[in-house]
């Protein structure tokens, strides 16, 4: 039981050290991640798209 509360309080020691983002630097992090995600997701999208049109030409499908 000793162990896990020296465990916790060297927890709390570390996490008081670091240097957290302000709430402005974690949206605009957020808003490039999710923008990122989105033309990436398009991006595979059109590809994906192409690449079955393509193959249905080569194989004689619809």
């Amino acid at each position: 039981m000793n162990k896990a509360i020296n465990f916790l309080k060297q927890c709390v020691a570390e996490l008081k050290k670091s240097t957290w983002l302000s709430r402005r630097e974690v949206t605009q992090s957020t808003v490039l991640v999710a923008i990122v995600v989105a033309l990436t997701a398009a991006y595979v999208s059109i590809i994906d798209f192409g690449l079955t049109k393509l193959l249905g030409l080569a194989v004689g499908g619809r």
